[in-house]
């Protein structure tokens, strides 16, 4: 048996010698449900509060959680009206009666008298002098350690019984698991978050930087060659001695200037793709499809417009797989369809080429070096997407990338209310 199992039924069985056996059937249910309330840290411990205040017969119940870095706790989860606080109150480890617990890993019990307690440290916003009696105890789980602390309190005078901190302690453990999981699904998402930033960073200095040196080429280096372009065909007007000679120079060097033009204009274009810009992705993919009059090429295009660092990857990916379409599938007609779907944006190329065998030649093999199938997976990972390359001989071949979509601010503005 799994341990998180086992301390799970020990929790359930310590429940069950605590309460009677309707108040075991009503808070085990709510424990299940409070559990499954999603993966948010702040819905469980507002359910927990809630949950605990009831089993308890207590007034007020304050769920404290550690931060991630287990320095200090915050007040994750409050019963009425001190919901109202969640998230205002930080407590660092040592401090106040929840830091000592916190610290010490044991239960603390006040029957009367808070203030006379060195530990206790009061907020005016929880109002600690309307209640009398508290019992401060740790939430842990044996896979995570110390995830907070659970602190009720009664107005009325109450003599909390060794079953009574008992009975919190196993409710504390039931809910740490949970707990637990919800702050490392927390952890999970910011840090896919940083990643996703990080990336769009890096992509879009990049960018920044290739268009920098576009603009630096086509200012720079292609003016002056036009220019020289001009004054060498006035050269060779003008030229009056031994004309044929010359002519035939200047015609080399005119030959010259013209290479040099289009290895400086194919510069530009690889650096940046001018087509995103003027036309769009989806008009840039159609003008990629016509481009290649080798095969007949049926596109199906979104005209939806996405970041900067998305539009380049599946441009890029479009046209790495298009000059496959023609240097080795041999196909008479492929399909392009780009579609966006509310998360994910979705290119898919298809040929009736010839097609190769993916278990013989896989992504990254020397075989299919020359294909640029890497260079593609590579292009969709960076941005957080997968390549998919369906293949046989003879059927032809399928590639499909499928990248997130950053959510929307619309998106994200439903999802914090």
């Amino acid at each position: 048996m799994r341990p998180g199992r086992s301390s799970a039924r020990r929790g359930a069985n310590a429940v069950r010698d605590l309460v009677d056996a309707d108040r075991e059937l009503a808070l085990l249910r709510e424990l299940i449900q409070a559990a499954s309330s999603g993966p948010g840290v702040e819905p469980l411990a507002e359910a927990a509060a809630r949950m605990i205040t009831a089993a308890t017969g207590t007034d007020v119940c304050f769920v404290h959680v550690l931060d991630d870095a287990e320095r200090s706790l915050t007040l994750t989860g409050a019963t009425p009206p001190f919901d109202s606080e969640v998230g205002k109150i930080r407590l660092p480890l040592g401090r106040g009666v929840s830091g000592w617990v916190a610290s010490h890993r044991e239960p603390v019990v006040i029957v009367h008298d808070k203030e006379s307690d060195p530990r206790y440290l009061p907020f005016e916003s929880l109002r600690g002098s309307d209640f009398t009696s508290m019992v401060s105890v740790p939430m842990e789980t044996d896979p995570g350690g110390l995830v907070g602390v659970l602190n009720v309190h009664t107005v009325a005078r109450r003599d909390f019984t060794a079953r009574d901190v008992e009975l919190l302690l196993v409710i504390g453990r039931l809910i740490a698991g949970a707990m637990h999981q919800a702050r490392l699904h927390r952890r999970l998402v910011a840090r896919e978050r940083a990643h996703e930033n990080f990336v769009e960073q890096v992509i879009e200095a990049q960018e920044m930087e290739r268009r920098r040196l576009a603009g630096d080429i086509h200012d720079g280096i292609s003016q002056r060659l036009v220019t020289l372009s001009y004054r060498l065909d006035a050269a060779t007007r003008a030229v009056g001695v031994d004309a044929d000679a010359a002519a035939e120079q200047l015609g080399k060097a005119r030959e010259l200037v013209d290479l040099t033009l289009q290895e400086a204009r194919a510069a530009i274009g690889g650096l940046r793709p001018p087509v995103l810009d003027d036309l769009g992705l989806a008009g840039g993919l159609a003008s990629l499809a016509r481009s290649i009059p080798q095969v007949e090429i049926g596109v199906d295009l979104a005209d939806t417009r996405l970041p900067d660092h998305v539009e380049i990857a599946i441009y890029r990916i479009a046209q790495e797989c298009l000059q496959n379409v023609v240097k080795h599938a041999q196909a008479t007609h492929a399909s392009l369809t780009f579609s966006v779907g509310e998360h994910t944006a979705r290119l898919e190329i298809v040929d009736d080429g010839r097609g190769f065998d993916t278990l013989e030649n896989p992504l990254g093999g020397d075989e299919m070096g020359g294909y640029g199938l890497l260079s593609m997976a590579e292009r969709a990972e960076i941005v957080g997407g997968r390549l998919n390359i369906r293949s046989r001989p003879g059927v032809g071949t399928a590639v499909t990338a499928t990248i997130p979509l950053p959510p929307s601010p619309a998106r994200e503005g439903v999802e914090l209310l």
